[in-house]
């Protein structure tokens, strides 16, 4: 075969993470010749990178982040959330100071990239929730937004598609707001969620609290043992990279499947600068790249493009993808590139003592928690906010379960005397549906370049008031669904009603290349389809047209395996 860049593929996908990798996959499964082109370094699987089987002791700083790195632009998300992102996870992750981007000083935004082979597929929550019909109907219904071209009747087969190779864990549930899915077996809840659940269900049946359902290998399945995979230990190791392969990655399972084939090439280190367009036949004929060690600029053509970089990337590629027609970014006619921007948000909740259990304790790291799907779509006697919300968390044994500092006693009498409340502690955290507002957007930086030439992502996105208002009844309801369920002590998370809402701290950053029927509206079509440009696909977070309350990444794997097919139809018939 000859070298990349001298071949003609039938597709080149741009980005290896978790849309890429299920366009890769689909697309050489149906016999065509893929490239994948990834901005970051080559990894294997599973990696030297990987510290899942390291103990603390032999990590640098125990795992822990020093000062140092959250400080002078770097690494934004370990300043913002230490709780969560550890020192060894560090490698996954982009150093804002040698990728910057830029937003208003007034209203900063939390930008997370990993830039490697399969990309943040490697860090992902992996939370796995379906949309509903009411999800895709709240633009039309409310006003705000692009209305959505398609329905869950449209993603229904390719949900269950996509889990089914995915490996996801969950209930049957028979919620209309989270679909029942294609699922292997569910993981467990603790003896305190079980209590508090079936409270719930007796005193608040409105509010469902649920096992999470999440990409993590429970049991075997034919798909995943195909690839390699194996079973989850519960080690909660998951965002150091998994061995086992255990949890679902572009890295594990589709970049594999799609190799299989034989029709897959990779290259890596490769920034793509833009897409080459063709002003006399009205189409893209492959992408101008940057060598991120070398900076050597390369082509690479192909018969139709996929983007897949990520939301904000893949809107940074188009914009920067200038032309005589397209003077503010490729396929943008519309003027909707780069509008649009949303992301979910938090800052409300409660926690609570859950009695009667301070003789059990909990066995494994379960890699999942509860999971209270939004219900205030139907309920709005209380509410003077648009959409809804949903809740995320789990019960806990107390890490805070010692004795009081000097507590007097010897042995139990010195254990026992000094506790600091029952064994067991449940929080909620929101997860809050912004509205779609088309002046939240991103656009190419009028001034600053990077150490590529390419000009700075500008961000300027900001929650408004129904997002204010939605984060206040949050926190209330917090404290009644803990109340209901049979908590004390209840404590309710409730920051200033007029704080700023900080957008991309739950990663979950989507929009900017939103899909609909109107070309005149929108950027893609109901097929992920470019109005402008018809060999032209974009199927990652970016064609959102809203965000819902749901973890995001099924929906878009479901919108990807859709598109790659759609597309593969079109190349089979000679129309791209």
């Amino acid at each position: 075969m000859s070298s990349a860049n001298s071949a003609n593929f039938d597709a080149i996908v741009v980005g290896s993470g978790i849309t890429g990798g299920w366009v890769a996959k689909e697309l050489c499964e149906r016999g065509h010749k893929v490239l994948v082109i990834e901005r970051g370094r080559h990894l294997d699987h599973p990696s030297q990178e990987y510290t899942d089987g390291q103990a603390p002791w032999e990590l640098e700083y125990r795992g822990l982040v020093p000062d140092y790195l959250a400080e002078n632009d770097r690494y934004e998300m370990f300043r913002r959330k230490r709780h969560i992102y550890r020192n060894e996870h560090r490698q996954f992750f982009v150093d804002d100071a040698e990728y910057p981007y830029s937003y208003p000083k007034d209203r900063p935004f939390m930008w997370t990239r990993g830039y490697q082979l399969g990309g943040r597929s490697i860090t992902w929550a992996r939370q796995c929730y379906r949309w509903s019909q009411q999800d895709f109907d709240a633009n039309r219904k409310d006003g705000h937004g692009v209305p959505w071209p398609i329905g869950y009747d449209d993603l229904a087969q390719w949900y269950d598609r996509v889990e089914g190779f995915a490996g996801v864990s969950g209930n049957s549930d028979g919620l209309d707001s989270v679909p029942d899915g294609n699922f292997i077996k569910p993981w467990a809840m603790s003896c305190a969620e079980e209590f508090v659940a079936a409270n719930l269900r007796k005193t608040r049946p409105d509010r469902r609290m649920i096992i999470g359902r999440c990409a993590n290998l429970t049991e075997p399945t034919e798909a995943a043992t195909a690839v390699g995979r194996g079973v989850c230990q519960a080690r909660a190791r998951c965002s150091s990279g998994c061995a086992y392969g255990a949890y679902f990655s572009s890295l594990s399972a589709t970049l594999p499947a799609a190799r299989k084939t034989g029709n897959l090439s990779v290259e890596t280190d490769q920034i793509v600068q833009s897409l080459i367009y063709d002003e006399t036949s009205g189409k893209v004929s492959g992408v101008r790249t940057i060598g991120a060690k070398d900076k050597r600029q390369q082509t690479f053509t192909g018969k139709m493009v996929f983007l897949n970089a990520g939301s904000l990337n893949s809107v940074h590629i188009l914009l920067n993808s200038r032309s005589e027609r397209y003077p503010n970014g490729l396929a943008n006619s519309s003027d909707k590139l780069g509008r649009y921007i949303m992301d979910h948000f938090g800052g409300a909740g409660a926690s609570g003592d859950v009695p009667g259990f301070d003789d059990r304790y909990a066995f494994g790291r379960r890699p999942v928690g509860i999971y209270v799907p939004n219900y205030r779509h139907e309920q709005k006697e209380d509410a003077d906010f648009l959409r809804g919300f949903g809740f995320q968390g789990s019960a806990q044994q107390r890490t805070s379960d010692r004795p009081k500092e000097n507590a007097k006693g010897i042995g139990n009498a010195f254990w026992q005397g000094g506790r600091q409340g029952a064994n067991w502690r449940m929080t909620l955290f929101m997860y809050g549906e912004m509205l779609p507002y088309a002046e939240n957007r991103a656009t190419l930086h009028a001034s600053k370049t990077d150490q590529f030439g390419i000009p700075l992502l500008h961000i300027d996105c900001e929650g408004r008031q129904n997002e204010k208002k939605m984060r206040s009844q949050g926190s209330k309801d917090a404290v009644d669904i803990l109340t209901a369920g049979g908590c004390e002590n209840i404590r309710e998370i409730a920051p200033d009603p007029d704080a700023f809402i900080m957008l991309g701290e739950r990663t979950h950053e989507m929009g900017g290349a939103c899909m609909g029927e109107d070309p005149k509206a929108s950027v893609v079509n109901g097929w992920c389809q470019s109005h402008d440009i018809p060999n032209l696909f974009i199927s990652d977070g970016a064609v959102m047209s809203s965000c819902g309350t749901q973890n995001p990444s099924l929906t878009y794997m479901a919108l990807s395996a859709r598109a790659a097919h759609y597309a593969a139809d079109l190349l089979q018939e000679g129309a791209i």
